[in-house]
């Protein structure tokens, strides 16, 4: 296993997505051809992370344990926090300090998708700095709908502003953090916002504070797409089977990231991909394992 770990939240109420979640987690609803949490979970699993604690609400639970197990058909580890009341995306942190203990950790959203070719190594490389942490910036065209960083030719942030009104770069910052192991600490000690919330700008500030955050950009090559909104649920879930549907590959797939990172078997590929046959998506599981 890795010394580094990863985080999905996927805790929250969903309140922009309702009346559909008002009796289902926001991340556990369809995507196109998978449940949402398979998206950023994938995007851990890519980075080479398969220790992963799993933020839900107190109700949701079991739902998401229905679904993923302990992840132990992947050959993974999956470890289930409970967030009794969303205050911010810092009390991440805070409460999966005994989880991490000590790690470093690379936190994804669970409502977030990403796509694009060389994630896996722009996730490794900002894993590969001793201390510190990254953020990842992504050019938008309405940078004061979101958290605005600016930074140097170095790629030192100089800066980051949530939904500034006067943007200092078109750059917004996404929902993956890759944070060392003083986080828990340093989130411990943010006050909560007039909104009552931990947030993650204030924490990351602590970092830049001391010359430690860094930015990686993600270049034209690469889609990054929230799910926040019913518009912006179908949008995402349209690209995702355009994508599928030109390449005859998948996006966000456990089962077969976990083949191809050596860490099951074709034999049990096809195992896992049993279940599934009426679906394309279990005759392409076996379709991977077959070498196809």
């Amino acid at each position: 296993m890795s010394s580094r770990k990863g985080i999905v939240l996927a805790g929250g109420s969903g309140t922009r997505l309702y009346p559909i979640t008002h009796s289902l987690s926001k991340q556990l609803l369809p995507l196109y051809d998978k449940p949402m949490i398979y998206y950023p979970l994938s995007v851990l699993m890519l980075a080479g992370l398969r220790e992963i604690a799993i933020i839900t609400t107190p109700a949701d639970q079991d739902q998401f344990r229905r679904l993923l197990h302990d992840g132990s058909q992947w050959n993974m580890s999956f470890t289930y926090v409970t967030q009794p009341r969303p205050e911010g995306l810092a009390q991440a942190y805070v409460l999966t300090e005994e989880f991490l203990g000590g790690a470093a950790s690379t936190m994804v959203l669970g409502d977030n998708i990403f796509f694009g070719h060389g994630l896996p190594e722009l996730l490794r490389s900002a894993a590969g700095r001793a201390e510190g942490g990254t953020v990842f910036g992504y050019r938008v065209s309405d940078p004061e709908r979101y958290g605005v960083v600016d930074f140097d030719a170095e790629g030192r942030v100089l800066s980051i502003e949530e939904k500034p009104e006067k943007p200092r770069s078109n750059f917004a910052v996404t929902g993956i953090y890759v944070l060392d192991g003083s986080a828990p600490a340093r989130a411990a000690k943010v006050r909560p916002s007039p909104r009552g919330e931990l947030e993650i700008t204030e924490l990351l500030n602590s970092y830049r504070a001391e010359g430690l955050l860094n930015v990686e950009r993600m270049g034209r090559g690469y889609a990054w797409l929230d799910t926040g909104t019913h518009a912006s649920l179908l949008e995402a879930g349209n690209f995702v089977r355009t994508i599928e549907d030109r390449q005859n590959l998948k996006m966000g797939c456990p089962e077969e990231i976990a083949f191809a990172q050596g860490w099951i078997s074709a034999d049990e590929l096809r195992a896992l991909a049993a279940p599934y046959l009426k679906t394309e998506y279990g005759r392409y599981l076996v379709r991977v394992a077959d070498g196809a």
